[in-house]
């Protein structure tokens, strides 16, 4: 009986010792391996403008990494403009190209060397009602409607003034201006009076100096074409890389001090809302299912998730990643900033990813992204052409 006992208290001690070494594996840690200079974490709030906030975070990093200082762009007076000309090309086209909230790393691109730059001082979210956040449901539902009257409506000309001036146009860019603010013509900054356009030109920045990439196999890699998405409606080109290539592109810009911006599918169940994306290997993880360990401990289904700690994860092949594309599962969700390098307790490596909802969560607003997952779901990237690999560049007829 007593070695019955003792037995037991073994087998109970056993148990006891892998519940601890479980819980103490649960979770992640995270060591840093190469980190970029950011600027602070902003709320895009309840406003499709993640494009815009992901692309100035970039551009933001760059002027850091220039030694030009510390700046805090306004996303709205980009928005503003970027929202008028969708409208113009929506009806044009006679609502072929859809009016939205969302847009691309390229908007802001063309808007800066276009419309010019402000600071956030000068035009901010929320002011015009009375919140310091942005909350653009009122907005769209009030300009969709009238541009979707002139777009598909059945007017057989559109209304003008004594100056030739579209109605239409005039009343967009007052519900605009009702809803986001008057854009800046001149504005006081450390003493120094600009204009949007003068602004831009003293930060010395050139749109030219910056690459979009991507990597699908239904255009010839090597070259350039418009990414088919319904944001793209500018109809930028991206250059096309493989794969394994595109992620090379990754690696050297953030170990050489640039960052990235970078666009991606985040519906996948992978992202997490707490700061974590993988791209888990299923096959491989749920080895674990079927074993003493998972019987006695009685896993809660909770636990079972396969984002709660490190597991192997899954590199897609450049077939997976284009049936993907291909077939709907992986669409342009979400632009974000990619500014450095990590790594789990298990050696896993991670992108870091400066986000745009705000600093409640579990890393204040920073998400560690799997490279697996950057493998699979993203959809394209902007870096600097001075970022690329020597050899990447010359394939891509790049200087």
């Amino acid at each position: 009986m007593k070695k019955l006992l003792t037995v037991a208290a073994l087998g109970l001690f056993c148990v006891s010792g892998m519940a601890q070494e479980a819980n103490k594996k649960e979770g992640f840690t995270f060591t840093v391996v190469k980190e970029n200079p950011i600027t602070s974490i902003k709320n895009q709030s309840r406003a499709g403008t993640c494009w815009c906030y992901s692309s100035l975070a970039f551009i933001e990093s760059e002027l850091l990494r220039l030694g030009k200082g510390e700046f805090d762009l306004s996303e709205m007076f980009l928005v503003h403009n970027t929202y008028l000309d969708r409208a113009d090309k929506a009806v044009r086209t006679h609502g072929d190209v859809s009016f939205s909230q969302g847009g691309s790393f390229y908007d802001v691109l063309y808007g800066m060397e276009t419309f010019g730059l402000v600071p956030e001082a000068e035009m901010r979210p929320g002011v015009m009602y009375g919140d310091s956040l942005s909350n653009h449901t009122e907005l769209s539902a009030v300009s969709d409607a009238v541009v979707a009257a002139i777009a598909k409506g059945r007017l057989r000309s559109l209304q003008k003034d004594e100056n030739n001036q579209l109605l239409w146009k005039k009343a967009i860019a007052s519900i605009h201006d009702i809803y986001l603010g008057e854009r800046p013509e001149k504005f006081t900054y450390n003493g120094k009076e600009y204009t949007p356009k003068s602004f831009y030109q003293s930060l010395g920045l050139k749109a030219d100096d910056y690459v979009s990439l991507t990597s699908y196999s239904h255009h010839p890699f090597y070259s350039s074409f418009v990414l088919e998405i319904q944001d793209n409606w500018r109809w930028a080109e991206s250059y096309n890389l493989p794969i394994d290539e595109l992620m090379e592109v990754f690696d050297n810009a953030i170990m050489n001090g640039y960052t990235i911006a970078w666009g991606s599918d985040v519906s996948e169940s992978g992202f997490t809302r707490n700061g974590v994306a993988t791209m888990p290997d299923v096959e491989k993880a749920q080895e674990l299912s079927g074993s003493d360990m998972a019987h006695w401990l009685k896993l809660k289904p909770e636990q079972k998730q396969l984002n709660t700690k490190p597991q192997p994860q899954k590199w897609v092949t450049q077939e997976e990643r284009q049936l993907a594309y291909d077939n709907f599962e992986t669409t342009d969700d979400h632009g974000m900033q990619i500014f450095g390098i990590a790594k789990d307790q298990e050696g896993g490596e991670y992108y870091m990813i400066k986000n745009s909802w705000g600093t409640d969560s579990k890393y204040k607003g920073v998400w560690y992204v799997s490279k697996a997952f950057a493998r699979y779901k993203t959809m394209n990237i902007v870096v600097h052409k001075d970022a690329l690999p020597k050899a990447i560049a010359k394939k891509l007829g790049i200087k």
